[in-house]
């Protein structure tokens, strides 16, 4: 068994994660406690909400990150085993760079932190939108191409599903012209136009942050959402991370490349199955679990 350890991204939330796993293993509580000691307030407001502070974007990144690491340290502990690579989409990267050894708790909290501060920032509300396209990526692109004002690729998912970020207007004139070519668009209920140009400032704003950060010896590779290609070099990571702000997460790539460098099991950890979802559409035969309480480690084990 090959695995690749997976980590969500912004969405995946849900009130009380991970505190089953942190109830039944002192590895998961401690990362909560970690949690709570770097954004004070935070591991009350994961138990038990209310849901709309939650999901703003400066709470919703470091809990994510905290509910991730809890699950991953619970299932390396109960299972001895080690990833061979990880991935994390969008957000989820800091959440791989934090399992790999590469980026401390404590400092990718942090981290996380700010930069959902600084991305909210970034656009007034209001002015941004992202919307689903289901359908052909290339007509995507040609219609973001050829539509007037900022509207690009945030996001390649999955095969027939990519997402568009950018001003509201030129986002609803895309979503216009996609129906028009026979795609569905579909608006998605975000706070900001993540992973577009419009981005900039967030990422001019976080880059020192996450030039000064000291990253660690990796224990395995970390597939960049830039790139799609692992890296296994601490001094590329940051410039890796600036760029995503405003970068494609090249989900579908990401798989594949996975896939090719012979991962067999794809694992996510965290919150919800989004990436689970997402990779059973990439790759239909592939073997995908998805590890949130203590049940699902139970489960993993008593299947291997």
């Amino acid at each position: 068994m090959t695995i690749a350890a997976l980590f969500p991204g912004q969405n995946s939330h849900a009130l009380g994660m991970g505190s089953e796993v942190a109830a039944s293993y002192p590895v998961a509580e401690e990362v909560l406690a970690t949690a709570e000691r770097t954004v004070p307030g935070l591991r009350s407001l994961m138990a038990q909400g209310p849901l709309e502070e939650l999901t703003l974007t400066a709470n919703q990144q470091p809990a994510l990150v905290a509910a991730s690491i809890a699950a991953y340290r619970a299932w390396r502990e109960a299972t001895g085993l080690t990833p061979a690579y990880a991935a994390g989409h969008s957000l989820g990267e800091y959440s791989a760079h934090v399992a790999s050894g590469s980026l401390d708790l404590e400092l990718a909290l942090r981290l996380v932190r700010r930069r959902g501060q600084l991305m909210q920032e970034a656009v007034p509300a209001g002015q941004g939108a992202m919307l689903a396209a289901m359908g052909d990526p290339g007509v995507v692109r040609e219609v973001c191409q050829e539509t007037p004002g900022v509207v690009e690729v945030a996001n390649f998912n999955a095969p027939t599903q990519t997402v568009i970020s950018g001003e509201k207007a030129a986002v609803e004139a895309a979503g216009v012209a996609l129906k028009a070519r026979g795609l569905k668009a579909i608006p998605l209920k975000v706070s900001a136009p993540f992973h577009c140009s419009l981005m900039q400032s967030a990422r001019d704003a976080l880059a020192p942050d996450l030039h000064s950060a000291h990253y660690g010896n990796m224990a395995f590779p970390v597939v960049a959402n830039v790139t799609a290609n692992p890296v296994m070099e601490p001094a590329e990571i940051a410039a890796l991370l600036a760029r995503q702000i405003t970068a494609s997460v090249r989900w579908v790539e990401s798989i594949e490349t996975l896939a090719a460098l012979g991962v067999t099991t794809f694992v996510e950890f965290g919150s919800g199955t989004v990436l689970s979802g997402l990779v059973k559409r990439i790759l239909p035969d592939a073997d995908v679990r998805s590890i949130h309480t203590p049940h699902d480690i139970q489960n993993f084990v008593e299947a291997s």
